[in-house]
């Protein structure tokens, strides 16, 4: 039969690790007994040259050996029997000069001449030794036997039984094959558990699964087109993706670093951070909407997904404009029919100059307006923008007025930049007049050029920003208004869909070097001034220094109150 490996990882772990540690005590075991018949050995014939040793050291022996002849009743046998049964050894032989036994287990021998070699002892050496006599194998011990003049005169022979030695030995075993079982049981144990939980974190997919599922990882997050960011415990940055990377603009080297350490501070880090909950969270980042979602995982990090909303936005302020526009056209379709039908009746009445004079005011009014705003704000988008919204603040009853302050020349850098600015601040400035009617409401609008530098002002007579939001309203996600199809969202709170146009204003003012801020005005409602150094193209040896920003203690002329000349009106609420 043919052996399977097996295919998954847990199950390959543990049989690697069970055949790894059964090995590991196999060998321990074998290198543990290996020197311990050795070590037995020299322990049993070190026993053995003490006793010899003290055999050889009593004078008495030495004496008897001398003055009498070998007898199985002599002193000598006595003694030596004495110490034999004494100590377990096997036998404690005396023996003199010649080799001839004095003393042996067995009385037989007495008498006769040793089976070994007993040169090299009667010579004055010690001898060790494992060897067969006439009492089997046995580990034995000589040493000379001397007088009191230090004559040798004989030699001492002990031997102590091999069969207890090999006893102790195979006596040990069973032991140690305990002790080594217990230790593998304990491996198997701790094997086991590790796969165990190897299984759960690995979700017991194979090897070779492993392998496919990182490739179709890599595949995924750097082909979607989704930003993925994975953060760990600690809150490090653990994977960037490339759509991430190109949306965060973080490079290859964020990965293992900590957000606020590649990320400047601002509600986008916070979102990422997790400091701010919820789904769907807006951010902007680099002039990107960003829709972000935050999930923690089980090892206490988390991944944040994220989707540019920037062309949907834009898209979506389009639709804004087309729908501006239409209300623009619905507007002065009703303003024209009304003005067809006055006509009409004059016309009935047969007062044909009095038609003739109020087709002419009628026409010579709209024109003066454009001509007016054309005069003053040089660049066609800008004009058309503010010609637009007049109509569409008459529509919703707001006077729209263009201060007489204001002149902007033609040569705008980038007049995109300067329309979302001051479409977002004059879409604003409506939807807070509108909402609280009062007399006069109205909406004022000024655009100045400070040499290369744009300064745009919008005015309005709404309920104004309190000091403690004055920074809130510029945050993405931030709004005062509801979304659609919901309640208010009073006293101002994240709310969906919205709170995006302010946050775009102040990251475009930043990214031009400028401001934008928001105060109180006079007698009521909000003042919203955005700064663009740099936005206008200023002809060389025309500048006067203005295109760099005020100094804190100069008084710029921005700033300065213009209530004295009279702003021309190009939208009257009907």
């Amino acid at each position: 039969m043919r052996i399977h490996w097996p295919r998954r990882v847990f199950a390959q772990v543990l049989t690697a690790q069970l055949t790894l540690t059964t090995g590991v005590m196999v060998l321990a075991t074998g290198l543990f007994l290996a020197p311990l018949s050795s070590q037995l050995d020299d322990q049993a014939m070190r026993r053995a040259l003490s006793i010899a040793q003290t055999t050889a050291a009593d004078p008495g022996i030495a004496r008897e050996l001398v003055a009498t002849e070998p007898d199985a009743h002599g002193p000598v046998q006595a003694d030596a029997e004495r110490i034999r049964r004494a100590t377990g050894a096997l036998y404690v032989v005396v023996m003199d000069t010649r080799g001839v036994r004095w003393s042996h287990t067995n009385p037989a021998e007495i008498g006769r001449h040793v089976s070994t070699d007993p040169s090299l002892t009667l010579a004055g050496k010690e001898v060790r030794q494992i060897d067969t006599g006439t009492l089997g194998r046995s580990a034995r011990a000589k040493v000379p036997l001397r007088d009191g003049r230090d004559r040798i005169v004989g030699a001492v022979s002990v031997g102590i039984a091999y069969d207890s030695v090999r006893g102790r030995l195979l006596g040990t075993i069973p032991t140690v094959l305990r002790y080594a079982g217990a230790a593998l049981a304990a491996g198997v144990l701790a094997a086991v558990a590790l796969s165990r939980r190897l299984r759960r974190r690995t979700h017991g997919v194979a090897f070779a699964d492993i392998s496919a599922l990182l490739d179709e990882r890599e595949a995924m997050l750097h082909g979607i087109r989704e930003g993925v960011v994975a953060f760990d415990r600690q809150g490090r940055i653990r994977l960037v993706n490339d759509e991430a990377g190109r949306l965060l603009g973080l490079g290859a080297g964020a990965a293992g670093r900590a957000l606020d350490d590649v990320l400047p501070p601002g509600r986008t880090t916070d979102v990422l951070a997790g400091r701010v909950a919820g789904d769907d969270l807006l951010a902007v980042c680099g002039g990107r909407v960003l829709i972000a979602n935050r999930v923690p995982t089980r090892d206490g990090g988390a991944v944040v997904t994220l989707r540019d909303r920037t062309e949907l936005e834009l898209l979506g302020r389009e639709l804004d404009g087309t729908q501006g526009l239409l209300d623009a056209l619905r507007a002065q379709d009703h303003e024209h029919a009304n003005q067809l039908h006055t006509l009409r009746g004059l016309l009935e009445l047969g007062r044909y100059g009095k038609a003739v004079e109020f087709v002419t005011e009628v026409t010579s009014a709209h024109r003066a307006s454009a001509e007016q705003i054309a005069e003053r704000v040089h660049d066609p988008l800008l004009s058309a923008l503010l010609v637009g919204k007049a109509a569409i603040a008459a529509e919703r009853g707001v006077s729209l007025r263009v201060s007489s302050a204001s002149l902007l020349p033609d040569a705008v850098v980038d007049p995109r930049d300067l329309v979302t600015v001051l479409g977002n601040l004059i879409d604003n400035a409506l939807d807070a007049t509108a909402e609280r009617r009062g007399d006069d409401p109205f909406v004022e609008v000024e655009l100045r050029a400070e040499g290369a530098t744009a300064v745009l002002r919008v005015s309005d007579s709404g309920p104004g920003v309190p000091p403690d939001r004055r920074e809130r309203i510029f945050a993405e996600g931030w709004s005062t208004k509801a979304p659609p199809g919901a309640a208010g969202a009073p006293g101002g709170s994240p709310a969906r869909g919205r709170g995006i146009g302010l946050a775009l204003v102040r990251r475009l003012a930043e990214r031009y070097g400028g401001m934008a801020r928001v105060t109180a005005r006079a007698g009521g409602g909000a003042v919203f001034t955005v700064v663009l150094p740099e936005a206008l193209a200023v002809p060389d040896g025309a500048s006067d220094g203005g295109g760099a920003l005020p100094s804190a203690g100069a008084e710029p002329r921005w700033r300065e109150c213009h209530e004295e000349r009279r702003p021309t009106v190009i939208g009257e609420p009907r």
